[in-house]
């Protein structure tokens, strides 16, 4: 098997830890009392004890993170409620994208604790990833970037607007 290295990617979790060092403070708990429909936050979705937040640092376009409310590192201490709406925000999450991105498929999944590729591993997030046929190219392997196509308010609007849509017809 080969490797593709992406040192890039490293930036971003340098850039949060540099810019977090004397700020203890939490993003995700910071994004707790954001309100949805505010164009000061990424946030698309409110359940009762989780979140929907857009990736400010996506590696696709419409990289969506679900967020347990509650400041928890681990997956072992996730409730049972909390784990029953993470997985019904996961399914709303892949809905809402497949009527709007129309992806062919997707990457879910969390990354726990900094060894396992967590740049913010102190309080857990579900990443959901739309992915679609050839969507690697040359630009990330040799010129050290990744093309994003859509502006994030974009998406936000988008995203809410849906989230909406969905939850009107009970889907």
């Amino acid at each position: 098997m080969e490797k593709l290295w992406s040192p890039w990617r490293s930036h971003y979790i340098e850039s949060f830890k540099s810019k977090n060092e004397d700020d203890k403070s939490c993003i995700f708990c910071a994004a707790v009392d954001a309100d949805v429909v505010s164009d000061d936050n990424l946030k698309v979705f409110e359940g009762k004890k989780v979140f929907i937040i857009l990736n400010l640092y996506p590696y696709n376009n419409g990289h969506l993170m679900v967020v347990p409310k509650r400041h928890v590192a681990d997956y072992i201490e996730l409730t049972s409620e909390e784990l029953a709406e993470v997985n019904d925000l996961i399914k709303l999450t892949i809905t809402a994208q497949r009527k709007i991105m129309k992806p062919h498929g997707f990457n879910i999944g969390a990354n726990l604790g900094k060894a396992a590729g967590a740049g913010i591993d102190e309080h857990i997030h579900f990443h959901v990833l739309p992915r679609w046929n050839g969507d690697t190219n040359f630009m990330p392997a040799l010129g050290e970037v990744k093309v994003i196509s859509q502006d994030l308010k974009r998406s936000k609007n988008e995203l809410v607007k849906m989230f909406n849509l969905l939850l009107d017809k009970n889907i």
